[in-house]
């Protein structure tokens, strides 16, 4: 342990490189805080609690800022402010990797405002900064007297040659198949995010239990990190807190009453095979009642409230024990069964793809839109990344549930469930040099009740197939749900929203016929063990099979021709010092193509052109331009020259754009020539043939040598 400016900083290796963790130097009025750093990562993570429970919620108010700073980078904000404005996509979803693992780790009925903020105050892209926030946001919490049930901690694992890899490097994660987030505590796994090339279920299940083992390590010395800064007076005791409970003798007696109607209630949603709004108003109904029903019993009493919350727990409480007992769901379905499933495509003419997959009552609309290289999106965050060409982009309307009110801005949710889908599809995109194309996919909820994010999966594939994008294999997903009491568990398939809500595990997952391409999985209770992870993937790999089945039955394969209304890419490629040839002063060249031929056109540094153009014609037209502007003057070649300037001994031609070439007055004609005017004009075009190009690159033509070449072909 070692005293700094006031505070206290201990290390551990992780992963091969060193950790540190200091508090007790900066930003000691929040609750706790501490600055972790790993390499040259550095940030600081603060967390704060209001004094006061908060009145009239009936939810955790947990709130976490992922807060990027550009200077972390040594840049400066782009834009007229020059300063950091909204989130970074990425921000955002580092800031829900940091809350799904702690959110459930908090006392139920714990209602103060809680705030962790994780800065990112510098970046080596070799250690991973959302991995040091959330271990820091686990000491900020294990440090403060918020009441934790951590600690908790994280790490990256990655596969390279059939190896496991804790937080590869940079480097070493652009040849790892598999890019795997793990969180846990001491005793159990409770988070985990990966992306994957089509990693088998055993090898993922290996890669969880190694992680873990890493995250023991980890959770060890945040507590005994703790103990020391307790004693050295920088962390702070346990203090009396107050939780929001129901009355014992209210719950008691509305259990009484009200279990029997709650238990008839479930079986006869179970029996008629509810639809989701017919059983929501059917059990509200229910609940209703009962409020009344104590409303009239004691009418100077508002009871309402804890009420309403007995009889969310009897309908949790027999939900769960109708699934573990009589291993029967509450549509009626197997625990192993998926809802009913169609498939379309083409159900957009005008789009240059769509596919519509509909499973039970959750139905996404995935629309694909192709474009040049230039359309790809350009991001500026703390990423080596400057740019990609692929997006997955997720809408969740409020009608998609039944509900009326204001439509705004993607939310986090949305955000996570585009990134998730994206995730899964993004290695079986083929690479540019082989589909030059951007490619933006939009997902639309249009009716929801469980998974939509796997659901645009599968709607995305479709409509990946629909528009002729070559994929390397079809990729489809399914959710996976979990109820656990004590020893008895059942898992469950294709959960839909009330099993969601209900029960103690969201687990995600996408993958082609050969593996794994993406995962997400949340725990809601203390944490699940290696048996049930292992039956979870091998149920879900089963799932996710009979899913993609249904969608190859309606397109097996990708569409040979792409839709009529997308663009046709011609590549090809010019000396780069040649580009400004193609561009010309200010543009002009390049604008005058484009104008000409209505095509877009996009030039790489490296001399790599993309010629974008739903008219195939205008595009090749666009290419013999650029083509003519880049080409070099050949020795012997013959070329249609254009006469741009006349001197007494000679003419200037100009034979290709921008190149010109000296006619000695000697060459212009057999026979001899007193005055060059006597031949030829400013502006006439003439057949010429190169003869020479001297050491300084001046190219000398012959009108003479071209027509006797022209003559001997005749």
């Amino acid at each position: 342990m070692t005293q700094k400016s006031g505070g206290i900083t201990r290390s551990l290796p992780v992963g091969g490189r060193e950790m540190s963790i200091e508090t007790g130097r900066l930003a000691k009025q929040a609750g706790g805080a501490v600055l972790v750093r790993y390499g040259d990562t550095v940030v600081l993570v603060t967390a704060t609690r209001s004094e006061e429970p908060r009145e009239g919620t009936d939810f955790f108010p947990l709130t976490v800022d992922y807060e990027e700073r550009l200077y972390a980078v040594g840049r400066i904000p782009g834009g007229f402010i020059k300063r950091e404005g909204r989130p970074s996509e990425r921000a955002i979803l580092a800031a829900r990797l940091i809350d799904r693992p702690i959110r459930p780790l908090f006392p139920k009925g714990y209602r103060n405002d809680v705030h962790v903020v994780a800065t990112v105050l510098s970046v080596d892209q070799d250690n991973p900064q959302d991995i040091v926030a959330l271990i820091g946001a686990s000491a900020a919490l294990t440090l403060s007297d918020i009441p934790f049930l951590g600690p908790i901690a994280a790490v990256v694992v990655g596969r390279i040659d059939g190896k496991f890899v804790i937080n590869p490097t940079l480097a070493q994660a652009e040849i790892s198949d598999l890019h795997l987030t793990v969180a846990g505590t001491r005793d159990a796994v409770i988070m985990v995010e990966a992306g994957a090339k089509e990693v088998p279920e055993d090898v993922m299940l290996d890669a969880i239990m190694y992680g873990h083992e890493e995250i023991k390590k980890i959770v060890e010395f945040i507590g005994e990190f703790r103990e020391n800064a307790l004693k050295e007076g920088y962390a702070k005791p346990d203090y009396d807190y107050t939780l929001f409970t129901i009355p014992e003798d209210i719950e008691t007696e509305v259990r009484e009453y009200a279990l029997p109607k709650v238990e008839a209630a479930i079986r006869e949603c179970i029996e008629k095979k509810m639809a989701k709004q017919d059983r929501e108003k059917f059990l509200k109904g229910l609940k209703e009642e009962v409020k009344q029903y104590y409303a009239e019993k004691y009418p100077e009493e508002d009871l309402s409230k804890h009420v309403g919350n007995s009889m969310d727990k009897l309908e949790k409480e027999v939900m769960r024990r109708s699934i573990l007992n009589d291993r029967i769901r509450i549509d009626g379905r197997a625990l192993d069964e998926v809802r009913p499933i169609t498939c379309e495509v083409s159900v957009l003419p005008r789009t240059h793809g769509s596919g519509l997959f509909t499973r039970g009552q959750t139905q996404i609309l995935s629309v694909i839109t192709l474009g040049a290289v230039g359309d790809e999106q350009i991001l500026d965050g703390l990423g080596v990344e400057e740019s990609k060409r692929y997006m997955h982009h997720y809408n969740f309307p409020p009608y998609s549930v039944g509900e009326a009110r204001f439509m705004r801005g993607p939310g986090r949710r949305e955000i996570g469930h585009g990134a998730l889908a994206e995730r899964a599809l993004e290695p079986m995109i083929p690479p540019e040099e082989d589909f030059p194309y951007t490619i933006r996919i939009v997902s639309e909820a249009l009716e929801s009740n469980g998974s939509t994010s796997m659901g645009s999966v599968c709607g995305s594939t479709l409509s990946l197939m629909d528009a002729g994008v070559p994929l390397k294999a079809p990729v489809s997903g399914v959710a996976m749900g979990l109820i656990k009491e004590d020893d008895n568990f059942a898992v469950l398939t294709d959960i839909q929203g009330m099993e969601d809500h209900l029960g103690d595990m969201d687990f995600k997952v996408a993958g082609t016929e050969n593996g794994i391409t993406a995962i997400q999985m949340d725990i809601k209770i203390s944490g699940i063990s290696r048996d049930i992870l292992k039956e979870a993937l091998e149920q879900a790999r089963k799932g996710r099979m009979h899913i993609l089945q249904k969608m190859l039955e309606v397109i097996s394969e990708p569409r040979p021709d792409l839709s009529p209304y997308a663009p046709r890419i011609i590549t090809t490629t010019i000396d780069p010092d040649k580009i400004r040839n193609v561009i010309g002063p200010g543009g002009k060249t390049i604008k005058k193509i484009i104008d000409e031929t209505g095509v877009k056109i996009d030039i790489e540094d490296d001399g790599r052109v993309f010629i974008a153009a739903v008219d195939g014609e205008a595009g090749r037209r666009a290419l013999d331009i650029i083509e003519s502007l880049t080409a070099d003057v050949e020795i012997g070649k013959i070329y249609l020259g254009k006469v741009v300037k006349i001197t007494d001994f000679g003419a200037f031609v100009e034979v290709l754009p921008g190149k010109e070439g000296l006619v000695h007055i000697s060459q212009l004609a057999e026979q001899r020539v007193g005055k060059v005017e006597d031949v030829v004009s400013v502006g006439d075009e003439i057949m010429v043939k190169v003869i020479k190009i001297d050491e300084h690159g001046r190219v000398n033509l012959s009108r003479k040598e071209a027509i006797r070449a022209q003559t001997a072909e005749k």
